[in-house]
């Protein structure tokens, strides 16, 4: 795990005042796989540092995406979520569990996306829906 040193350190490299709420913020979204919505980070956060409020913490989360620390996605029905992996990767969302799993970009090819007649595309994610299988 990252120490709170490492993460000052991180949030001043991207420009941003390392606070006792921000820092608290970042260790914990910075250090999971998971997609927590704003509401799921500021329950584990509120576990730590009581004190901190929604506000804080929705301020804090767009202030990380809009720094590169975080990407912000509308993934599934329900609650924007936030994502430590900023590289280039697609999602699957298991529909048993309803966990957001990371895919490496190069497991899905995407063709054909210049052709789509009246667009031009900056970018795209493909989203994918399944369940483990029997055994895994």
């Amino acid at each position: 795990m990252t120490s709170a040193t490492d993460i000052k350190q991180l949030l001043q490299h991207h420009g941003i005042q390392p606070s006792v709420q921000r820092v608290a913020i970042a260790e914990h979204v910075l250090a999971t796989d998971r997609h927590p919505s704003a509401d799921q980070v500021l329950q584990e956060v509120q576990r730590k540092l009581p004190v901190v409020s929604r506000a804080t913490v929705y301020n804090t989360l767009k202030l990380f995406v809009e720094k590169g620390l975080l990407r912000q996605y509308q993934i599934a029905e329900g609650p924007t979520v936030y994502d430590a992996n900023i590289e280039r990767h697609h999602h699957l969302i298991d529909e048993e569990t309803g966990r957001v799993i990371d895919i490496p970009w190069d497991a899905v090819e995407v063709k054909n996306v210049e052709g789509l007649e009246g667009f031009e595309v900056d970018s795209y994610m493909v989203v994918l829906r399944g369940r483990r299988r029997d055994g895994s």
